[in-house]
């Protein structure tokens, strides 16, 4: 198959390019207005208790509050006559906003919830109208945040949140890229020793990042897909192409030099790394694709996002990437800079030392680095999940200094209460009796009620955290009263949102962890013709996941670093952890691929099993460690992000693609497979007999052994 893609690519250069500028420019075109349809929810699952008890909020009581206005007297407190008048003058004219609705007002309740234990803080509370126009929200923010004769507005809650985070994840992205594309490119040029190949593999990731944007885009248009995938986009995009885009030219500069013309060596390299990127690019895909198992359309995003570009990078390397080496030919080596080789394929002396040590004294090399994985993933035996709120926003965000208020100097933060709503109307004593039982479970501040024809609505407010056990022991308990005259019950607010989504995650995490086990086995069987490597790949990947989670629950959930990163300690955020798992393990089978598919070309050569393992790892070990350094840049980047879960997988990604690359793959692969000897290639007689005519294979012949066999001197 590659190699007749590899003819086609040859043979058709110029068109495949013309074909493939066409497309870039349409996928341009249509992704330029991805942004506008993205969203910045998508953390709850719509069939649970908690999303049905939304669903009756809104119909029948207007929903929960989408704002909170905090409001302060410039002088003395609330309730002072200068903040009475403003306050009151602000809640008319909220009254009276076409995008408003449902304003509920300490300044025409007196209602204690709606004013701090110190008077020095009050509140006014209001949905965004169900008729309002795109862009409302931010209006909103901008017509009332700020000074109202004699008092000072903030503005909170869930509208102000997204708007707040939305526009910083925008800049954040902005700010990454102008760190990490020009250091790429600096550290590309390095790599390749000039500019024209440097250019060439930085295109394949523009490529990437622009086709699916686009898909994205249409995607928008027909489901929700949150905005959070742009970041999965940007930094998997640059990152695969500098993988692949190091392989492929590598390879075709290995060929030229042992001898084979322009056209041929890039027909070679597409049978040889271009049948790696496929099978790596199949890899990861897979992995990223466990994620459409989950209901929460935060993590089917990232799936979207993450096969897609995949695809995209995948042809981009496989095909246009070619089709320009083939009509650049030499000038690939073009501009080159002053005493720099760059990488020109062949064998490292280093990897190929660090191969011999691993390989002579396998035990000695492989246990402290198992023993360090161990420590470091020990911190995941105290972990703690949570949902994201504020909290997520460094404390200069206006909605998190609300947020921060509201849990400080109020008795009870309306905003976070548990809402009880019926499906069926009840009668009044019966509503109130059951009140009272709410009202009378450990931690309850007082019970707000309210009754439509068609459903009732009990409001337990609580001091209690949101995100600890006790408040979901509160929710367990609320759910497991009787309702109102028998009337069915659903239990709804953050808490039963966090306990809904631990349930929902959870109760799926098996299916996910299973099909991603399965997938690469399957895979890497098809990739090698043996059963035993895929566990053994699967055993390391683990120790290298143990790690970095533990890592990032040491810092994030711990709170280790958060002054030098500037964020707030708190529990993991379910969604964010098992997006992190699925991504760092779908690279780590990236560099698993890369590697692995030397080695077995060189065990197909003829060489003993030691051997084969170390030339392998000699022509791909700087390969795989000057990609993992640049594909972590371009997740390293996110570091500089205001948004906390934003850095929690940057930094987890990063350090994930550069623990694989040096110790696992530099030290644990070697080490393993002189372990395993010839056992690593084995197979049961049928399996065998499957591969040799499923499987797919490298070319073959005299032609195949030239190529491979002269040695190039690296530097």
């Amino acid at each position: 198959m590659f190699q007749r893609i590899g003819a086609l690519v040859v043979s058709r250069a110029r068109w495949v390019l013309v074909l493939g500028t066409l497309a870039v420019i349409g996928a341009a075109v249509v992704g330029v207005g991805a942004f506008a349809k993205l969203q910045t929810e998508g953390f709850d699952d719509p069939a649970s208790e908690s999303s049905r008890a939304a669903q009756v909020l809104i119909h029948q009581f207007g929903g929960d509050a989408d704002f909170v206005f905090l409001v302060n007297a410039d002088r003395g407190d609330v309730d002072s006559s200068t903040a009475k008048a403003a306050g009151a003058a602000l809640t008319d004219r909220m009254r009276r906003d076409p995008g408003l609705t449902d304003v509920v007002s300490y300044y025409d309740t007196a209602s204690s919830g709606l004013r701090s234990e110190d008077g020095r803080y009050a509140l006014v509370l209001a949905s965004l109208s169900p008729h309002a126009a795109d862009g409302t929200s931010a209006k909103v923010i901008d017509r009332y945040a700020g000074d109202h004769s004699g008092v000072r507005v903030r503005v909170g809650g869930s509208e102000a949140i997204s708007e707040g985070i939305g526009g910083q994840i925008g800049k954040d992205l902005a700010r990454a890229e102008s760190i990490a594309i020009p250091l790429i490119l600096v550290l590309l040029l390095l790599a390749f020793g000039n500019v024209v190949g440097a250019l060439a593999t930085l295109t394949v990731g523009m490529i990437a990042i622009l086709g699916t944007f686009a898909e994205l885009s249409i995607l928008g248009s027909l489901t929700d897909v949150s905005i959070y995938s742009v970041n999965l986009t940007t930094g998997l995009g640059l990152g695969l192409a500098v993988d692949y885009g190091l392989l492929m030219v590598a390879r075709v500069r290995e060929e030229r030099a042992a001898g084979l013309p322009g056209d041929q060596a890039v027909r070679r390299a597409v049978e040889t790394a271009g049948r790696t990127i496929v099978f790596s690019a199949t890899t990861v895909a897979t992995a990223l694709a466990a994620m459409l198992i989950f209901p929460l359309y935060f993590l089917r995003s990232f799936a979207y996002a993450g096969i897609g570009v995949m695809v995209i990078t995948a042809v981009s390397a496989v095909v246009l990437l070619p089709a320009a080496l083939t009509l650049l030919d030499h000038r690939v080596d073009a501009w080159r800079l002053p005493r720099v080789r760059g990488i020109r394929g062949g064998e490292a002396p280093f990897w190929a030392r660090v191969a011999r040590a691993a390989t002579g004294r396998p035990l000695a090399a492989a246990l402290p680095v198992v023993a360090l994985l161990l420590l470091a993933a020990a911190p995941l035996l105290g972990i703690s999940f949570g949902t994201p709120d504020d909290r997520v926003q460094t404390t200069a965000a206006p909605s998190r200094q609300v947020g921060d208020v509201l849990r400080s100097d109020f008795a009870g933060d309306q905003t976070t209460a548990i809402d009880v709503v019926t499906t069926t109307p009840v009668s009044k004593p019966a509503l109130d009796a059951y009140a009272g039982r709410v009202a009378h479970l450990p931690g309850v501040v007082r019970v707000d009620v309210a009754q439509t024809a068609r459903a009732a609505h009990v409001s337990a407010v609580t001091a209690l955290d949101r995100r600890s056990q006790g408040a979901r022991d509160l929710v367990a308990q609320i759910r497991a009263l009787p309702g109102p005259s028998g009337a069915e019950t659903l239990v709804g607010g953050p808490t039963a949102r966090l306990v809904d989504s631990l349930h929902s995650i959870g109760s799926r995490l098996p299916y996910a962890l299973g099909w991603m086990a399965l997938a690469t086995f399957v895979i890497l069987f098809l990739f090698t013709g043996s059963v035993v490597q895929p566990l053994r790949a699967l055993v390391l990947n683990a120790l290298s996941m143990g790690a970095t989670l533990g890592a990032m629950v040491w810092i994030f959930d711990k709170g280790h670093l958060s002054g030098q990163l500037g964020f707030t300690p708190m529990p993991m955020d379910t969604s964010m952890t098992v997006l992190l798992f699925t991504v760092a393990f779908g690279l780590s089978m990236d560099y698993e691929v890369f590697v692995l598919g030397r080695i077995t070309e060189m065990r197909d050569l003829g060489h003993a099993p030691q051997e084969a393992v170390v030339r392998g790892l000699a022509r791909t070990g700087r390969i795989v460690s000057t990609a993992a350094g640049l594909i972590s840049i371009s997740f390293l980047a996110f570091v500089i992000s205001d948004i906390s879960f934003i850095q929690l997988f940057g930094l987890g990604t990063g350090l994930a693609v550069l623990v694989d690359a040096t110790l696992v793959r530099g030290v644990l692969l070697p080490a393993s497979m002189r372990l395993l000897g010839e056992a690593a290639w084995w197979a049961p007689s049928p399996l065998r007999a499957l591969h040799r005519r499923i499987g797919l294979s490298e070319a073959s012949g005299p032609d195949r052994r030239r190529t491979t066999e002269v040695p190039v001197p690296a530097t």
